[in-house]
């Protein structure tokens, strides 16, 4: 997965004086409730932006015979079509001729254009994104805007001599999906394209913005710092 330019982002920081803890009520004693906030809080926004190529292809093939009778034209468009599969299982494709090896894809319909002739036509591939794939994009450009939301508060903190403390709240404020095409969305696409392009043409992208309040724990140790 490509990791494109990341998009300009803004970093609010927010150093508030300690105060005087709240005391917890006797219900939130009695079931555990939660620390009273310290007061000393960052609060940072922050964004990523992820790319994805197609992890699919698809193509389909047309066989045609002409022969003075119908059952011999049967017969010979069956023979290619059963060539056809053979050559997909010798080289470990799927006989449904869809691709996840792009490399073989390209070896595959070449070999039947050159052994088939004029018989077969290959349709131009079609890229694709799985849905596996699509939600292994939007986990990962969520996860990298957290880590570059954590690493800006930390270097807040490092600023003003402050140790970054445990998240209090992380949350996503904004994502996008653009670009890339999904198994049932497969636009045709012209002729002229080369194989590149195709997949370029093909490629997901998503960003994500999350806004993250961190505590600050205090004095940032001189030996971490060193190290």
């Amino acid at each position: 997965m490509a990791l494109s330019a990341p998009a300009p982002s803004r970093v609010f920081a927010e150093l508030v004086p300690a105060q005087a803890p709240t005391p917890l009520t006797p219900a939130q004693a009695g079931r555990g409730g939660p620390p009273a906030p310290s007061g000393r809080e960052v609060h940072v926004s922050g964004s990523a932006e992820l790319s994805a190529g197609p992890d699919r292809a698809r193509v389909s093939a047309r066989l045609s015979s002409r022969k003075e009778a119908a059952g011999a034209a049967r017969s010979s468009v069956t023979r290619r079509l059963e060539y056809i599969a053979q050559t997909a299982r010798q080289r470990g494709v799927p006989v449904c001729i869809i691709f996840s090896d792009f490399g073989k894809m390209q070896n595959v319909c070449n070999l039947l254009i050159e052994k088939l002739g004029t018989s077969v036509t290959i349709s131009p591939p079609h890229f694709y994104h799985t849905p596996e794939a699509v939600d292994t994009l939007r986990r990962q450009v969520c996860v990298a805007a957290v880590e570059n939301t954590r690493r800006k508060a930390q270097e807040v903190c490092r600023l003003f001599g402050q140790s970054l403390g445990k998240p209090l709240l992380i949350r996503e404020e904004e994502t996008r999906e653009w670009g890339g095409h999904t198994e049932s969305h497969l636009p045709n696409s012209p002729d002229l394209l080369t194989l590149q392009e195709r997949i370029q043409n093909a490629t997901a992208y998503a960003s994500c913005r999350v806004f993250a309040v961190f505590e600050i724990k205090g004095k940032e140790n001189r030996r971490n710092k060193l190290l």
